[in-house]
Order: C-alpha cells, then sequence, then structure tokens
C-alpha cells in the first residue's frame, strides 16, 4: 500500500510540475555549425546536430546529442630527431552524449543558457605526407569526452558555442622504414545555429 501511494504520488507531482511550467516540456533541436579544432596543421570544417530534450523545469533541461563534425585534426610527428606538424586529412567524427543546461531567464524572446555534456566520440583515422605519400597516424578510435556550452534561445532559433574536450591519439607508425611517434589534436570549438520544434511557450 506504501509503494502504491509513493508511486501516486510521484506521478502526480510530475504532473503538477509539468502543468505549472510555462515552457513545452519536450523539445527537438536541429541545425548546422563551424567546428573548428585546434593544433597546428589543424583546419575547420562543418557539423551537423539533432538534439532532443526534456524540461525538468522552465530553468533546468536535459537532452541527448548526436553529432557529426568533418574537418582536418592537425597531427605532430615526431621522429629523425625532428618534430614536425602536419595538415591531417579530412574526416567524420561522431558523438553520441548526454547534457544538461540551465535558462537564465523565462522570456521567450531571448533565453541566455550554460550548460555541460558529456559523452563517447568515435574518430576517424588520422593521415599525415611524408615525402607525397599519405600515411595512417592513428587508426579510428573511440575517446570519452566533454564539452561546457553557452548561447541563447529566441523564439524557436538557438545560437551556441561548445568546446568539445577529446583526449588527443598517440601512436607509433613506419613509413620508408623510419618510425614515427605522432600525436593527433581531437578536442574542437563548435560554433552552432539551429532551430527546434516544439519546446516554446505554452
Amino acid at each position: 500500500m506504501k509503494k502504491y501511494l509513493l508511486i501516486v504520488s510521484f506521478i502526480s507531482a510530475a504532473v503538477f510540475t509539468a502543468n505549472a511550467q510555462e515552457f513545452k516540456p519536450v523539445k527537438i533541436g536541429l541545425g548546422l555549425g563551424y567546428a573548428s579544432p585546434g593544433g597546428e596543421g589543424a583546419k575547420g570544417g562543418v557539423l551537423v546536430y539533432f538534439e532532443p530534450a526534456y524540461r525538468v523545469s522552465d530553468a533546468i533541461a536535459v537532452g541527448l546529442r548526436i553529432e557529426s563534425a568533418i574537418m582536418a585534426r592537425g597531427v605532430t610527428v615526431t621522429g629523425s630527431g625532428s618534430t614536425v606538424s602536419s595538415e591531417g586529412e579530412v574526416s567524420g567524427n561522431a558523438s553520441y552524449s548526454i547534457n544538461g543546461q540551465y535558462y537564465f531567464s523565462n522570456n521567450a524572446s531571448f533565453r541566455p543558457f550554460a550548460g555541460l555534456g558529456l559523452g563517447m566520440y568515435t574518430l576517424a583515422s588520422a593521415s599525415f605526407s611524408d615525402g607525397g605519400n599519405t600515411v595512417e597516424a592513428s587508426a579510428s578510435d573511440s575517446q570519452f569526452g566533454f564539452y561546457p556550452r553557452l548561447g541563447f534561445d529566441a523564439g524557436h532559433f538557438t545560437l551556441q558555442a561548445e568546446y568539445n574536450i577529446i583526449p588527443e591519439t598517440e601512436s607509433v607508425v613506419i613509413s620508408g622504414g623510419n618510425s614515427f611517434t605522432s600525436k593527433s589534436k581531437n578536442s574542437y570549438l563548435g560554433i552552432k545555429a539551429g532551430f527546434f520544434i516544439s519546446g516554446g511557450k505554452k
């Protein structure tokens, strides 16, 4: 009986909270952006994201982010007593993460927010050029990373910036009978613009 009353109380509280909110609880975001990787030899590219979220309250939202970023990561190669930075090949990296964000205002026309997310990043292999030959510097890999974010909603439009912090990849490669140690920097800045379905003011 106590368990039944507890379940009923929990459901009632959830329904009351949802009804008391000024904004619709479910929010589905889509958008595009610019991905800027770090390190020498890196080259920016584009990203696309899909982000469903649920508003626990008007001020707090939790969600999922699925993102793909196409860019050239910088590769640092050390061998024969010297270190050289080389531009990696353009490749696509994907991430699957959970996040939360806090809204500082309930003004539907301008709602600044800050948040934090974490999850898994699937990294494509990185390559560098050695004497005109393309050499694989690191194989495809998965790394755990996280990102702080800042941005704002204006109506159903969203603009935000995130810095994806991902550990660098290090490996040993052989090219032309020589042994090299390569490091690929994986962190990148994402500046994104998009829109969301539902999630607006009731």
